[in-house]
């Protein structure tokens, strides 16, 4: 065993620091659900910059410096507080605000968010059922992006208004009916971001024939 370690030694460096680089600075990852439709399609694979916001203990969530401020509507994984699992989504609430929905219209800070309708589509469901989606602009303040309301499913449209503490984050999930966020996770310690996707590297159709996106290939979440 000694001797297969000292003839291997070069690779094994390589591999404590490739797995450091992933855990402390950069990652990847892998969309397995249609949480953030229409913008994340399941089979994304995207680019995850981890000192967008935080320097961490690598394999902890000890954060030795911060490196930046989480801004609304950036897209960021994170670590559920729940249960641990690692999801995708994006920062609708920041420390300080205060936040409310009514029939699926958010409310920042008084503000209502403007909504624009961009036209409907079928949206797959799994199992081989789908159902009429609403797509639509959201724009809060100057920040605008897209998102979708999907007709008849039952889904947390309304709650609040809710303050924001410090070092918390409220998130949502594109695909308002369809998305396990803040709504029934809770809010995200700052301490369990893991940081901000970017862009999306590579996509294959996965609920299809596995075949590549190239239109997606390289794509900005910005």
């Amino acid at each position: 065993m000694m001797n297969w370690i000292r003839s291997n030694r070069g690779f094994l460096v390589f591999l404590l620091l490739f797995g450091l680089f992933r855990t402390a600075v950069a990652d990847w990852n892998p969309i397995p659900s249609g949480s953030m439709r229409p913008n994340l399609l399941e089979g994304d694979v995207v680019f995850v910059n981890r000192l967008a916001y935080d320097l961490k203990l690598p394999l902890t969530d000890i954060i030795l410096a911060r490196t930046g401020e989480p801004q609304r509507g950036d897209i960021i994984t994170f670590s559920s507080p729940r249960d641990g699992t690692r999801l995708i989504k994006r920062v609708i609430g920041l420390p300080g605000d205060m936040v409310e929905m009514r029939d699926e219209r958010l409310f920042i800070n008084g503000q209502e968010a403007q909504y624009a309708a961009l036209g409907s589509v079928q949206e797959p469901l799994g199992h081989g059922a789908s159902t009429q989606a609403l797509r639509l602009t959201e724009k809060i303040g100057q920040e605008s992006h897209r998102i979708q309301w999907l007709e008849g499913i039952a889904a947390m449209d309304n709650f609040g208004p809710l303050r924001i503490p410090a070092d918390q984050f409220l998130m949502l999930g594109d695909n308002r009916d369809n998305s396990a966020d803040s709504r029934y996770i809770g809010l995200v310690p700052r301490r369990l971001l893991i940081g901000h996707a970017v862009r999306i590297l590579v996509s294959a159709d996965i609920l299809g024939n596995w075949s590549p996106r190239f239109g997606r290939f390289g794509l900005s979440l910005d």
